[in-house]
């Protein structure tokens, strides 16, 4: 059967122009996706500690890396692949030394192995996955980029370091990417977000280094979606 095409408009989230041009326009007064930090707050603070060295994957023009700041997390590195965001964002926030901001790719991470105590993403990776039209079925393609952007972050987290990803994916499509031996971690999730109010969920992934990948139970409904082998 042929694969279905995504429509021509989602291939821009995955093209820097786009995202130049969007920083461009409007430099980094806050955006935020998913929400701002106040929303997921109470399950992130779970998980850090004071000192953490703390690295934000596509940061964005999102306000993250300062609320973190502001609350004490005084060591975060933000990485964006878009120049004129990590512009942007450099100049905003020159009042905060302990904020350091460079232009990377989330799939060549330029730092030294386990350089930090925590990993943080807040729908990025949702971009790996905009061409994809069954979220059943992903391409080669993107697994293969996905995979190589895990390994990425696991090289760079210490032993005992812990990588949290926000996003509105569920699990049965999220965790057969994240739940493989080869990377090294634990793996468990949140959900936030009331749907009786109208606030749609959304899940927060927290996996921690050096910790073993427990198998479900064997009366998990998701047992056998964690057992596909990508």
């Amino acid at each position: 059967m042929e694969r279905r095409r995504a429509p021509a408009a989602n291939r821009r989230f995955r093209q820097r122009r786009f995202w130049d041009a969007l920083y461009r326009r409007e430099g980094a007064e806050p955006r935020e996706w998913l929400g701002g930090l106040s929303r997921f707050l109470p399950q992130l603070e779970a998980e850090l500690r004071p000192g953490d060295r703390i690295l934000v994957l596509g940061c964005g023009n999102s306000a993250l890396s300062h609320d973190l700041h502001e609350l004490g997390y005084t060591d975060v590195t933000s990485i964006d692949f878009s120049p004129a965001c990590i512009a942007a964002m450099r100049a905003r926030y020159a009042h905060c030394p302990g904020l350091r901001w460079a232009v990377m790719d989330i799939r060549a991470l330029a730092f030294p192995d386990a350089a930090f105590d925590v990993v943080l993403e807040k729908g990025t990776l949702d971009v790996l996955m905009v061409e994809e039209t069954d979220p059943w079925d992903v391409s080669p393609q993107a697994v293969a980029t996905m995979h190589r952007v895990l390994a990425e972050v696991s090289r760079v987290l210490r032993p005992g370091g812990c990588f949290i990803s926000i996003t509105f994916a569920q699990p049965h499509f999220r965790k057969p990417h994240y739940a493989q031996e080869a990377f090294g971690w634990s793996l468990h999730h949140v959900t936030c977000g009331d749907g009786d109010t109208g606030t749609f969920h959304y899940f927060l992934y927290i996996m921690r280094k050096g910790q073993p990948l427990d198998p479900p139970p064997p009366d998990d409904d998701e047992d056998y979606l964690l057992a596909i082998q990508l």
